[in-house]
């Protein structure tokens, strides 16, 4: 076996004996420690110390050999100087490690005395200093860690604005990283000091409620939590729509059992779990019988405990590897313990699972790795909704159904205060059966006296969502506007917590967005023109003539007279219109022509009536005019057609002004918007040019032509007769516009924009109503809802059968004129029969001694007479003899001219005007007969 071998096989039997050799054979027989509580917190943590002693005694795994012996000292919290004393006499006969006290003063005498006798110090408090003293281990979660914690938590949580209410210097220390925040992070913060030496903290939290500020984070001492709660809550500063973030590690041993009925949000975070099993083995070893500081498990009871068992594994583990001798100390006379430096290095390595998580610490000291876990209030208790570490930071454990349960199960036990305004047509009074006084109706409840779109539309949401309400009217009638860094109507009512919602036609819009919350929109609109119809003009019985100017008439008429006379002149010249009038003589003695000036009148009075004539032109000449007469009629008759309707329409829907644009190009006819809205602010905010001048004209307009509400910009519309146009959201355009005939919308919308119910900011039931007002939208609710109010109820549709409204109809005053020519036409028809009538009983010489009315009555009985037939019987009567012979006289004599004879007259005078050749031949056969 070579030296080399042996000297491995010495190494090796001097592990193996190091290993199996008991652990505490070389510690000292007793360990004496030292521990030192002041009188505050003496009692929980002397009992918490002495517990941790006994069960590390007890423990058949861990310095079996070496049982801990503990001196406890006790001093009052305030008296530094006795607590250096004591300390100086527990410390005499020598000890290895020194524990407590939580007051900053004694603590430093402490620390001072344990880095002159190399002592180490093992501290459960919080310390806020930078550095750290040599040979002090902090079992205390770091300071810096925790204040990342908090901070971690309100960037998860997604808080945009919040108070610190601090109570010491010292809790600024601590909350250093929230601090910092708005200087990373769009977040506004505001310090507050409770107020020192006094324990009434109402004055000072009710400047946070005027605040309007909703989250709060609370960094005080935990015997003061419950207290500034129960004033919080006189003040009403713990509603559904406050948060609360409180510092304390023991959030969870607070009394909740007051706010059971509060849905205020209360969170924190704590250091015990007490699922893990060292806290369970702890808790059925010692039952708590305890709240509050006293609490078995309260924070710095728990860190007191796992201070002991980590000095106890870390002696431990030193016992098992070297020697450890304890000398006697002397404060008079500080000589360092030898075994110090090993001992600090073994508490530096030192891992342990205890009541408060995992102990480990850095190269400094300092408990750097720890796990929280995050507490939030459910009902009359803390319900565990999430894990911090450093990594991953706020890890929430609910699951989404857990989350919309609890949700649901605040809202079941809540009654939603409702906010509205009386505004057609979403709030209006009810129409009763018979009178009410004033007083009657100040006595209904709100549901008895008024309803509207609000009110159908929060009863159809609460059966959705399945929540309570009560309806409340805002007393100015506004929704809301920021004036002197404050706002009014109905948003200052959801900011200020006197309301959780209001219904009523508010704007989604930026500035409000900012100061109250939205949910989904339930009905979508934009900014219109109300502006009043213009007044129809004095019917004109003749406006059948307008289409045309009276020169186009006067021309036209020209050209009609002018063309019928040349066709005649053209017809006597062309020889192409001269014809034989009996086509069986060959050579006749005169031609006849068809196309006389009667008959080319007739003919181009049916062409430019657009009918037709049995006269035509045979000529090229001839036809060539009446050919351009047709195309002159058809262009004048298709351009009167497509006019007459255009204009018979245009004055119902004429109008000075149609657009915005051309408000913009005029100043004769004013226009404004409710000073106070969100129509005002579109304009004030808008960067098209458009919109610009409009606002610039409304600004400088005097007097002013801004309104305190609608219904007085509706009357100035109707009152001002077409010189006024009002700026509103075209919802309300629609409503109106349906029931005042003699209002119109000019134009399309300006703008998109969106009705929302508006919830103070951060409600926590914003997004189970948004899903609510979803539901309704997709059941097709919504549209009912509207349908009703503003189509039907309360004389919805009356505007749309006026007769008015429809420019597509027209009334007699407009077409009065035709009927007046067609009943001229007749009267001027029935005087010329009269005349004809007259005029031919003269010519045929009739009998003096009858009367002419005599016989036009025997005319007209007989032209009535339906039973007469076609065929009219000429009268043979001896008095018309005379007239008798003249005629067959006259017609004998224009016969002979043809060769005719006899009794052919009257047969060849009836045939001279026929063309047709066979009827002409017919008579010559006839005469031969004869």
């Amino acid at each position: 076996m070579t030296p080399k071998s042996d000297s491995r096989a010495a190494c090796l039997a001097f592990f193996i004996i190091l290993l199996t050799h008991p652990a505490s054979s070389e510690l000292p027989r007793i360990i004496k420690i030292a521990a030192l509580f002041n009188d505050d917190h003496g009692p929980s943590h002397e009992l918490a110390f002495q517990r941790a002693v006994n069960m590390v005694n007890d423990d058949r795994t861990i310095l079996t050999k070496a049982p801990v012996s503990a001196d406890i000292g006790n001093f009052p919290a305030d008296d530094s100087f006795k607590a250096s004393k004591k300390l100086c006499e527990l410390i005499r006969p020598g000890v290895v490690a020194v524990f407590g006290p939580t007051t900053p003063t004694a603590a430093n005498h402490v620390q001072s005395v344990a880095n002159a006798l190399h002592v180490p110090f093992l501290e459960t408090r919080w310390d806020y200093s930078t550095e750290r003293s040599p040979f002090s281990i902090n079992v205390h979660p770091h300071p810096g860690k925790l204040g990342k914690a908090y901070a971690d938590f309100v960037r998860q949580v997604g808080w945009k604005s919040f108070v610190i209410l601090y109570e010491t210097e010292e809790g600024l220390v601590r909350l250093q990283e929230l601090i910092q925040l708005p200087k990373t992070f769009d977040i506004s913060m505001t310090l507050r000091q409770l107020t020192p030496g006094t324990e009434d903290y109402r004055p000072l939290l009710k400047e946070i409620k005027k605040s309007e500020e909703t989250k709060i984070v609370l960094d005080c001492d935990y015997d003061k939590i419950e207290d500034i709660l129960s004033q919080a809550n006189e003040i009403e500063l713990l509603t559904d729509y406050h948060s609360y973030l409180v510092t304390s590690l023991d959030i969870d041993k607070i009394d909740l059992s007051p706010y059971t009925e509060h849905n205020v949000n209360i969170s924190g975070f704590r250091i015990t779990d007490e699922e893990t099993q060292p806290v369970v083995d702890y808790l059925k070893e010692f039952p708590n019988t305890g709240r509050g500081k006293q609490h078995a498990l309260y924070s710095e009871n728990a860190l007191v405990y796992d201070a002991v068992w980590a000095f106890a594994k870390a002696l431990n583990d030193l016992g098992s590897l070297q020697p450890l001798q304890m000398e006697p100390l002397s404060c008079e006379d500080p000589k360092p313990w030898r075994g110090g430096e090993d001992m600090l290095s073994y508490l530096r390595e030192v891992e342990h699972v205890g009541l408060t998580g995992e102990i480990k610490f850095d190269a400094d000291g300092y408990r750097t790795v720890f796990r929280l876990e995050l507490l939030e209030k459910l009902r009359s208790r803390f319900k565990k909704t999430g894990i911090w570490s450093e990594g991953s930071g706020v890890n929430y454990t609910l699951t989404a159904t857990e989350i919309e349960g609890h949700m649901v199960e605040k809202l079941q036990n809540k009654t939603l205060r409702v906010t509205t305004a009386l505004t057609e047509p979403f709030v209006i009074e009810r129409i009763f059966d018979y009178p009410h006084s004033q007083e009657a109706k100040e006595r209904m409840s709100f549901d008895e006296r008024y309803e509207g779109f609000s009110v159908d539309l929060t009863k159809a949401l609460a059966k959705v969502v399945n929540f309570k309400f009560k309806f409340q009217l805002e007393p100015t009638n506004s929704n809301g506007a920021f004036k002197n860094g404050k706002w009014t109507g109905m948003i200052g009512e959801l900011r200020s917590q006197q309301a959780d919602m209001a219904v009523i036609d508010m704007s989604i819009t930026s500035s409000r967005q900012g100061a109250v919350d939205f949910t989904m929109p339930f009905m979508n609109t934009g900014v219109g023109i109300l502006y009043k119809k213009k007044k129809p003009p004095v019917p004109n019985l003749f406006s059948f003539l307008s289409p045309l100017s009276p020169d186009v008439w006067i021309y036209m008429t020209t050209a009609y007279l002018g063309v019928s006379i040349l066709m005649f002149l053209l017809a006597r010249l062309t020889p192409y219109e001269w014809e034989n009038p009996h086509p069986c003589v060959d050579e006749p003695e005169e031609l006849e022509n068809v196309l006389t000036l009667h008959n080319c009148f007739w003919h181009n009075w049916g062409s430019l009536m657009q009918q037709g004539s049995d006269i035509a032109p045979k000529a090229i000449s001839t036809r060539m005019v009446a050919g351009m007469w047709w195309f002159f009629t058809l262009i004048m008759i298709s351009s009167y057609t497509a006019n007459l309707a255009a204009f018979l329409t245009a004055a119902k829907m004429d109008s000075p002004v149609n657009s915005a644009e051309d408000l913009a190009k005029q100043t004769k006819i004013k226009y404004g918007t409710y000073c106070c809205g969100s129509t005002n602010a579109f304009f004030r905010s808008s960067t098209i040019p458009t919109y610009q001048k409009l606002n610039a004209f409304m600004e400088s307009a005097k007097p002013s032509v801004y309104t305190t509400g609608n219904s007085q910009g509706i009357d100035r519309v109707l009152k001002e007769d077409g010189m006024y146009a009002f700026f509103m959201e075209g919802a309300a355009i629609e409503y109106h516009v349906e029931r005042k005939c003699d209002l119109k919308q000019l134009g399309g919308l300006l703008d998109s924009k969106s009705y929302g119910i508006a919830m103070p900011k951060d409600s926590p039931y914003t997004k189970a109503l948004s899903a609510g007002v979803l539901k309704l939208q997709e059941s097709g609710q919504l549209q009912e809802i509207k349908k009703r109010w503003y189509e039907i109820e309360r004389g919805g549709g009356f505007c749309k059968n006026d007769g008015q409204g429809n420019s597509a109809q027209l009334d007699l005053a407009s077409l009065g004129g035709v009927f007046i020519v067609l009943i001229g036409g007749m009267v001027i028809s029935i005087i010329i029969a009269i005349f004809e009538f007259t005029w031919k009983r003269r010519k045929l010489a009739v009998d003096e001694n009858e009367s002419v009315w005599a016989e036009m009555w025997e005319e007209l009985k007989f032209a009535v007479n339906f039973r007469a037939g076609d065929t009219k019987p000429i009268k043979r009567d001896s008095s018309r003899a005379a007239s008798k012979s003249l005629l067959s006289k006259s017609n004998a004599d224009v016969a002979n001219k043809y060769g005719v004879i006899g009794e052919e007259v009257k047969s060849l005078k009836s045939n001279r005007s026929r063309k047709d050749s066979t009827y002409a031949c017919f008579n010559d056969n006839y005469g031969e007969k004869e």
